[in-house]
């Protein structure tokens, strides 16, 4: 078991966020991690648990021990007593440490408050015999002023030569030619760095985006009054812009993430604001101050922007110590801010040196993959892969920016089947980036050309022209279309779809893939821990005993598929003699046809078993024990099954994919993140990998 102390250069280098990024680096890996922030550092005014350990367990599922309050801390280090406070921290780490390949431990930050940071940083390495990363970020200073600095930090830990100290991660980098330069100078600037002792292990730049506070984050901190809630949880500030100048000098800076802030009683800044809203630019927000209360025949005549979602706040402050204020707000994580801790942790985890990291730790005991694990390898075997997706829903705004994403990373080449000046107009007041190369198709150019080919492939089922144009004006059914004639290689849809919509013709133009009798789905079910699959949750809602073999055979292949080493739990918690005959019988079957597959049945479904280990169910089975790929015995328990676990707060789910045609398809959830779509796209890519690639 291995362990890395983080320990900050300073105060303010984000130690939180590259806690949260390792995290995310080494579960990658497949390693099974563990944290621990042995001593609590509140901000003035925090009540809530202790921000670094909360924020891990929201977005990585790890529960880590409760930190040493500071108080506590400085008694007991006031007393004297240095060697309880560390026999104390070490009892609590080995909590979290216990089954874990490697242990992230992040130490004190200095503060004016607390001088003696340093000192306890050192001892806290020493005593858990841990590995040390420094983690700082580039002040107004040269370069050679950083590496000093960094250097000099490392002298506190044993020196760059220490075998222990292995070296920094510089966060919030701002560099005009970009990080790569960037490192390449510091390591070419400095001694500190010559030689394989002491390490750059992450550049990290600084990215506007992810540092952005939700508008009610801003309503929180300064106390402000809400006149109009609007989209406050969701719009975030990218910039605040104080108004002082004429509306015509103005308009300009209305853009997407904007909060402006003026007086209450410039009502032609607050008309031309609440224009810009009506006119669909997602503004941050509108914070009038100086204690002016807008007029209320102003406001009638904003209702549409209102409704709209803009948010509106109201302080007692002036101009100038309002945007003191802002200037001066706490910018950190929130606890309720998932979406933007997930963001941190990913972005952070493609910057750091994972792989060496990896290496550092050694081989885990078993390698397993974690949610992190599945997600990172999911975009590497996308982009590999290479593959055209059609994206029926096109003119939908999450699906637009999933599109733009997608595109601008490589993972597929996306096609959005809407009209091109809808798309511009969403991305336009979305404040969404298209980049070259997406395709944007009118389906009322190109739908003419798909009526003849349709009715051909149903002519057995009595389709003629006219049924089939009237079809095809379902974008769904288009987009279905240009996948069985080879012009592209998958469809994702279910934004503003029922998942009979968008399965209903996959089914009728797709058909099944050779050598496959029936058509099923699965469910990528991530767990805090591992990612295990559930077949089948969508499609066939009572199977026999052949049709529940194949199910579980399509769905060990595609679990294989996607990186999990497939062990099959077949299951059924009914008292039925003819369920449990169906489940063995199945059991049988797939057994007959893959004996070298790890499969055991029947098993009972339930929910605790799949997250906690069938161990406590009194299984001694390997199938059982550590199973990753539970096949149901019929729909209504997969469904209540997937629906118990998806509830969870430490449960997301990916799918349905459907497994069994003979090209990919796939469903979203009606509310579906732009992050949720991009990962679907990214599954539909990868499931097209394995079908020979048409020639365009």
């Amino acid at each position: 078991m291995h362990t890395f102390f983080i320990a900050p250069t300073g105060f303010g280098v984000g130690l939180t966020s590259v806690s949260l990024g390792l995290v995310g680096a080494l579960q990658r890996a497949g390693l099974r991690v563990g944290f621990f922030k042995p001593i609590a550092q509140p901000h003035p005014g925090d009540t809530g648990p202790e921000l670094s350990s909360e924020l891990i367990a929201r977005t990585h599922g790890l529960h880590s021990p409760a930190p040493l309050t500071l108080g506590r801390v400085e008694q007991m280090l006031g007393d004297g007593q240095l060697d309880e406070l560390l026999e104390d921290i070490v009892s609590r780490y080995q909590q979290a440490a216990q089954d874990k390949d490697v242990v992230i431990v992040e130490g004190m930050v200095p503060t004016r408050h607390a001088s003696y940071a340093a000192r306890v940083n050192f001892h806290l390495a020493k005593s858990l015999d841990a590995d040390v990363i420094l983690i700082s970020a580039p002040e107004q200073e040269s370069l050679g002023e950083l590496c000093d600095r960094v250097g000099i930090q490392a002298q506190q830990f044993g020196g760059p030569k220490d075998p222990k100290v292995l070296g920094v991660i510089l966060n919030k980098v701002r560099s005009e030619d970009g990080v790569a330069a960037y490192a390449r100078r510091v390591k070419g600037g400095s001694a500190l760095f010559r030689g394989e002792d002491f390490r750059l292990l992450g550049c990290i730049p600084w990215e506007e985006e992810l540092n952005a506070p939700r508008t009610r984050d801003i309503a929180d901190l300064l106390g402000a009054r809400v006149l109009n809630a609007g989209d406050y949880d969701q719009r975030r500030v990218l910039k605040i812009v104080l108004c002082a100048r004429a509306v015509a000098n103005t308009v300009q800076l209305l853009k997407p993430g904007t909060l402006v802030v003026t007086p209450g009683d410039r009502d032609d800044i607050i008309l031309a604001a609440s224009l810009a809203a009506m006119n669909g630019v997602p503004l941050a927000g509108l914070l009038l101050c100086s204690d002016f209360s807008p007029d209320p025949r102003i406001m009638e005549l904003c209702r549409g922007a209102l409704l709209s979602g803009l948010p509106v706040l109201t302080v007692g402050t002036g101009s100038y110590d309002t945007a003191t204020d802002l200037n001066r707000l706490n910018k950190e994580i929130p606890l309720d801010d998932r979406d933007r801790a997930e963001r941190v942790a990913e972005f952070i985890a493609s910057q750091v040196d994972h792989d060496w990291l990896r290496v550092r730790c050694g081989s885990p005991r078993e390698r397993h993959l974690s949610p992190a694990a599945f997600r990172y390898q999911l975009v590497q075997r996308a982009q590999a892969a290479d593959r055209r997706i059609v994206l029926p829903e096109g003119n939908e705004p999450r699906t637009i920016q999933a599109a733009a994403i997608c595109q601008a990373r490589g993972i597929a080449r996306c096609v959005l089947l809407a009209k091109p000046e809808e798309v511009q107009a969403v991305a336009q007041a979305q404040g969404i980036e298209l980049p070259p190369g997406l395709e944007i198709l009118d389906p009322d150019l190109i739908r003419a050309r798909y009526v003849a080919p349709m009715v051909e492939l149903r002519q057995s089922k009595g389709l003629n022209a006219p049924m089939a144009a009237a079809q095809l004006e379902d974008n769904v059914v288009l987009g279905t279309m240009m996948l069985a004639l080879d012009e592209a290689d998958g469809l994702v849809s279910g934004a503003v779809h029922t998942t009979a919509n968008t399965i209903r013709p996959a089914l009728q133009l797709i058909k099944t893939a050779p050598g496959y009798s029936l058509v099923s789905s699965v469910y990528f079910m991530l767990l805090p821990e591992q990612v295990v699959v559930f077949g089948d949750c969508a499609v066939n809602s009572d199977p026999s005993a052949a049709q529940l073999a194949e199910i579980a055979l399509q769905s060990a292949d595609s679990a294989r598929a996607l990186g999990i080493s497939p062990r099959v739990a077949m299951l059924s918690d009914s008292d039925s003699a003819a369920e449990l005959d169906k489940v063995r019988e199945a059991t049988r079957l797939a057994r007959l046809d893959r004996p070298d597959l790890t499969l055991e049945g029947p098993l009972p479904c339930d929910p605790a078993l799949i997250v906690g280990g069938s161990r406590r169910a009194g299984q001694d089975s390997a199938a059982a024990s550590r199973a990753t790929v539970f096949v149901f015995p019929d729909l209504n328990s997969g469904n209540s099954t997937y629906k118990a676990l998806q509830g969870s707060a430490d449960c997301l789910s990916v799918g349905p994919m459907l497994q069994g045609l003979r090209k990919p398809v796939n469903d979203l959830a009606r509310g579906a993140l732009v992050d949720d779509i991009v990962y679907t796209i990214a599954l539909t890519a990868t499931q097209a990998a394995s079908v020979p690639q048409h020639s365009e």
